[in-house]
């Protein structure tokens, strides 16, 4: 039996009491600059030109992420209770898993449009035409669909800020989806009771076995 005294009980407690150990802050924090990092540069996209399209400019997903960095905060205000006794526990719990799993579809989503987005402009023939930036997978096909992007004076500029905007989106979108993973994978594989969530409260345990030794 392990006492008051025990350097491994009292590493124990160090863990629970350390931020850096608890399993839903390291989470949390990662996700909430994931999803400000996205967002920002979803709002920057929009603003490059008024015609690109809300898949194209992937806020909806850091938003998302952010919201889920939210309750996984709130999962730390909660006193900790084991095997989940308390119905608010649970159910933030629950809010948190499940919010994982829909920032990750969003994630993927979003990575998913902006690598076809990508795609797509680099093998595209542009031209500025009136305050506007049209540009055409196939110029020799004159049905061939064409991409018009407006407020934009300058093609070649546009073109190279949307690449880099696009690759940036790919790649945050890319680690916000592994974080989500990786939280539904260990909530869902430890059933929410090994990893310390909040301020847990420990019983006075030892007193009461000396008392009983004696």
């Amino acid at each position: 039996k392990k006492t008051k005294g025990d350097p491994k009980t009292g590493q124990e407690e160090e863990s629970h009491t350390c931020c850096g150990c608890r399993f839903p802050l390291l989470f949390a924090l990662l996700q909430l600059a994931l999803g400000i990092s996205i967002t920002v540069l979803g709002f920057l996209m929009a603003g490059i030109s008024s015609s690109l399209l809300v898949r194209d400019t992937p806020y909806w997903a850091g938003i998302i992420v952010c919201v889920v960095s939210l309750v996984g905060f709130v999962m730390l205000c909660i006193s900790y209770q084991p095997d989940e006794k308390t119905c608010v526990q649970f159910t933030v719990k629950l809010m948190y898993f499940l919010l994982s799993a829909l920032g990750l579809v969003a994630c993927v989503l979003a990575v998913a449009f902006a690598a076809h987005h990508y795609l797509q402009m680099t093998k595209f023939t542009c031209d500025t035409i009136l305050e506007s930036c049209q540009c055409k997978l196939d110029t020799a096909d004159p049905l061939s669909r064409t991409f018009i992007y407006q407020d934009a004076a300058d093609c070649g500029s546009l073109t190279s800020m949307l690449n880099l905007y696009l690759l940036l989106q790919m790649v945050l979108n890319l680690i916000a989806a592994l974080v989500c993973l990786s939280v539904c994978f260990v909530m869902w594989k430890h059933r929410y009771q090994v990893f310390y969530v909040g301020v847990r409260f420990y019983p006075l345990t030892a007193t009461e076995g000396q008392q009983q030794k004696v």
